[in-house]
């Protein structure tokens, strides 16, 4: 499936001859090493603008955060020293640093917080912010943050939202970055590489390296510079992780980065979406087509053969994350269950041919994924075999990004989540988020999940609102989970593998998030040269 012959290694070489690559970025055993060479992908072709959703899958590196994660996800301080929610919890105040600067050497103050958040909820979704009446200055460390009602999960903006300077956004700014962060942007070749410096006026631990260029080529270039000695680190899939590089060793991360299977959850409807796209499928509206999937699919035999156990099963969107709901979980597969879901429900091979049907209805649909993404097609094809064993016969199909919203409403879709935030659980599943870019694709809707949901984002405190993201996965009746309406079929969580040079020390990661962006970077200010 992949080719790590001298075709890859060939083109490995040239791009690197043609990207002018300092002669540091050979493997070296040297001390003061000041420049570093990673292709870890994360390129955003919309711009590093963070009002528009940059950083939201990790650190935004050019950018500062109010708040930040530790390795052990904890929630720190960044530009803010002291956050302090009111008694009704719909008031925050946030007391910022007072020697931050941005690139530009101008002071960072409130009123670029203020701007920052202000235009953020207007970009309509780009940043998740409907619940923010305003923001507000108090003076010129002082920031209010006015919610319309209780959000407990507001926060999380604060997290991963990067301040911008307000003097200088405007349309061009995710081109042409200005932050606070430990790091600036010196060039970008769109599609080829992006060159960034250390920030001088970084506020914080200053970083070890002055110059980082990220390469932006696919996996397989990736993996063959690796192996001829001209990056210091690769992001790699899976399959290639239990490969050995001379002078590199495997950095493998946990994550909350998982993958499954959406399906549509209306029949096939007359009207379209405000992007004019078909919705809904007559196979998938099915609720026991969608649960006899779920019961089919053997996941830790995807972890195996897929991913070389660089991962894990995934039963829900949010496994082992504070909010997971295990008593919805399906362990194990069972295909004679599967096989009597699909029974009771009417769906019987009536004509013998290998695929159920129902009121001259096929099991037959179409799965949709990212043509270009390796991983997602074994996916694909080990669950479509997996869903035949049961009866349900399932095409797949390869297609661009370009071209996967066309089919994102009435055919299911292999897509990837995966974030710190149950924010994301809400915008999968809520009824009213259906048809808002990928958020609620299938159009699901289950009335006593949506109130669950609210009573999450409403919720008093983090700890208060655990149950009620739990129960909209599985309260013992109903839910989005396969013991419920089964919305979803996920199917692994990925533990992200990287190829790092031995003497690159990056120390700690944290859980990562979805792949996004650049989340092994979320520590990078702490990365140091090891070797004498």
């Amino acid at each position: 499936m992949h080719r790590h012959g001298n075709f890859s290694l060939t083109c490995a070489i040239l791009l690197i001859t043609y990207f002018s690559l300092p002669s540091s970025a050979t493997t070296a055993t040297h001390s003061n090493v000041t420049e570093l060479i990673l292709a870890i992908g994360g390129e955003r072709t919309e711009g590093y603008d963070p009002t528009l959703g940059w950083g939201r899958y990790g650190s935004p590196l050019f950018q500062s955060t109010l708040l930040k994660r530790d390795a052990k996800l904890n929630i720190i301080g960044d530009l803010a020293f002291n956050w302090e929610l009111s008694e009704d919890k719909k008031v925050w105040k946030i007391s910022l640093r007072k020697d931050v600067h941005f690139s530009d050497k101008t002071p960072l103050t409130a009123e670029d917080v203020v701007y920052t958040f202000n235009t953020a909820a207007k970009s309509g979704g780009k940043v998740d912010l409907t619940l923010l009446d305003r923001a507000e200055v108090v003076d010129t460390h002082t920031v209010r943050f006015y919610l319309k009602k209780p959000q407990v999960t507001f926060i999380q903006r604060m997290i991963t939202l990067g301040i911008v300077p307000k003097h200088l956004h405007g349309p061009d700014y995710g081109r042409k970055p200005i932050g606070s962060g430990p790091f600036t942007l010196v060039q970008w070749n769109e599609g080829q590489q992006m060159v960034v410096a250390a920030n001088p006026l970084y506020y914080g631990n200053k970083p070890a390296f002055d110059k980082i260029t990220f390469l932006f080529v696919n996996e397989d270039t990736a993996f063959a510079a690796a192996k001829a000695g001209k990056i210091h680190m690769a992001a790699v899939p899976q399959t290639f992780a239990v490969q050995k590089i001379d002078g590199m060793h495997l950095h493998a991360v946990p994550s909350v980065d998982n993958r499954g299977i959406m399906f549509p959850a209306l029949p096939k409807q007359d009207k379209k979406s405000d992007e004019g796209y078909p919705i809904g499928n007559d196979v998938t509206a099915d609720k026991a087509i969608r649960r006899a999937i779920n019961y089919a699919i053997d996941r830790k035999a995807l972890v195996a053969g897929i991913l070389e156990n660089y991962g894990s099963p995934a039963y829900g969107v949010v496994d082992g994350l504070p909010w997971d709901q295990k008593s919805g979980h399906i362990t194990d597969n069972d295909l004679k269950k599967a096989q009597k879901i699909l029974q009771d429900a009417g769906w019987r091979d009536t004509d013998q041919d290998g695929v159920v049907e129902k009121d001259g209805l096929k099991a037959e649909f179409t799965l949709v994924y990212p043509a270009n993404d390796s991983i997602r097609q074994a996916l694909a094809l080990a669950s479509a075999d997996m869903a035949a064993q049961v009866g349900i016969r399932i095409e797949i199909l390869g297609k661009s990004w370009d071209d996967i919203p066309q089919y994102k409403h009435s055919n299911a879709i292999l897509f990837g989540w995966g974030s710190h935030d149950p924010t994301e659980m809400y915008n999968l599943y809520y009824s009213k988020k259906a048809g808002q870019e990928y958020f609620n694709c299938g159009y699901y809707a289950n009335k006593t999940v949506d109130n669950h949901l609210d009573a999450a984002m409403t919720a008093s405190t983090f700890e208060d609102s655990l149950p009620h993201w739990q129960a909209a996965q599985w309260d013992g009746e109903t839910g989005f989970m396969p013991p419920g309406d089964a919305a979803w079929a996920w199917l692994v969580n990925l533990t992200h593998t990287y190829f790092v040079n031995d003497c690159l020390n990056i120390g700690d990661s944290q859980m990562e998030p979805h792949g996004h962006g650049w989340p092994i970077t979320a520590n990078i200010e702490t990365w140091k040269w090891g070797c004498p």
